[in-house]
């Protein structure tokens, strides 16, 4: 039997889970993969990892590798297969990752897959398709974490005046911003099209977007453990006075402002939070506020002393993961509330019960934070 390389075979076996549950297992078929290479699973669960590409592990039984998980029924799946970190994900022939895999459990399940490629993410000369100017500062690495890539987006009119000065928004998962050859999920937040025909039609004034990649310590960079400390740092004392140093930018607070989703959300929120020195502004976008053993309410609750002068945007759906940060998300706004931050003036709230955790959601919203926070 030859294996092509996506899915092969869907079939139903017998329920083995009385009630509202039932068994979904992925099998891998690798017969050219070395013995010594392991095979991960990721997606918008969390017994699929929660999109950390390292999380959980196939098991392997020569050259297959199997997963089996129990959901609800209903539980809608979005997926990929990785060899632990986004630049070794499965591709397709023709080199590129494949769109998420999708699943709603309805019956208990077999998926089965063969692939033939494993690839590099590539840092493309020219990015197709992009709406305006990208540079790249690549390459860029500090003492205990990861190196990874800046890319740089320049607003209509940056080389035309050459003594204009912009505003500045740094966001995280940057990879996943301007094109989807270069997304971690397969799908881009289209921002570069987004924020040109907003400037153009003079709805928000021309900034400079930064976006800094992940790597595959995303969720520890995300956090607040040592390495989040760290990562922090890094857009503070390593990326902002490069970004500084070599673009047109206004680098006061005032000009300044970072943005995210999900654990990107979430380390938005604390750079504006704990620097509002450097940050006057947050987009927060699905923020994971509180999530497994996370819970950044809990640092906030016990803010002490003058309360910083910053304005922050929290929006979230209601669909899959989406359900399961809207506590976090809920216990912020409480807490925001009782430190007396007031609505629509400190922070605003959007909530979209229909909007699923993911790039086209994230999309579809953002346009409007940049309206708030980018007045022309």
């Amino acid at each position: 039997m030859r294996f092509g390389p996506a899915l092969i075979i869907v079939f139903v076996v017998n329920t083995l889970f009385a009630g509202e549950f039932y068994k979904v297992s992925f099998v891998v078929r690798l017969p050219a993969l070395p013995q010594t290479v392991k095979v991960f699973i990721t997606g918008n669960q969390t017994q699929l990892g929660s999109w950390d590409p390292a999380a959980i592990t196939l098991q392997q039984q020569d050259s297959i590798w199997i997963k089996t998980i129990i959901v609800p029924i209903n539980t809608r799946l979005e997926y990929k297969f990785t060899l632990g970190s986004w630049d070794r994900e499965a591709l397709n022939a023709n080199g590129n990752a494949f769109a998420n895999f999708t699943l709603t459990v309805t019956q208990d399940t077999v998926l089965e897959y063969a692939f033939k490629h494993w690839g590099a993410s590539i840092r493309p000369a020219v990015i197709e398709h992009i709406t305006g100017r990208i540079e790249y500062l690549p390459d860029l690495s500090v003492k205990g974490l990861m190196p990874r890539d800046v890319v740089v987006w320049l607003p209509p009119g940056y080389a035309e005046n050459p003594q204009k000065r912009y505003p500045v928004l740094y966001m995280h998962d940057g990879q996943n911003l301007f094109s989807a050859r270069t997304a971690g999920y397969g799908a881009e937040w289209r921002l570069d099209e987004i924020a040109d025909s907003l400037i153009t039609a003079g709805r928000i004034e021309p900034l400079i977007i930064v976006g800094i990649y992940n790597t595959s310590d995303r969720s520890q960079e995300y956090g607040t453990g040592k390495i989040g400390r760290r990562y922090r740092d890094f857009v503070i004392s390593t990326v902002k006075p490069l970004v500084d140093r070599q673009y047109r930018t206004l680098p006061d607070r005032e000009q300044t402002a970072t943005g995210g989703s999900s654990m990107g959300g979430l380390v938005a929120f604390i750079l504006l939070w704990e620097n509002p020195d450097v940050f006057s502004r947050a987009i927060c976008m699905s923020p994971a506020f509180r999530i497994d053993t996370l819970d950044y309410v809990q640092d906030v609750k016990i803010q002490r002393g003058k309360l910083p002068a910053v304005q922050i945007y929290i929006d979230n759906g209601g669909i899959d993961l989406e359900n399961e940060l809207q506590p976090g998300i809920d216990a912020m706004l409480n807490t925001l509330n009782r430190l007396g931050f007031q609505q629509d003036r400190d922070y605003y709230w959007i909530i979209d019960p229909t909007a699923s955790h993911n790039e086209t959601a994230w999309s579809q919203r953002i346009a409007f934070p940049l309206q708030l926070f980018f007045k022309p």
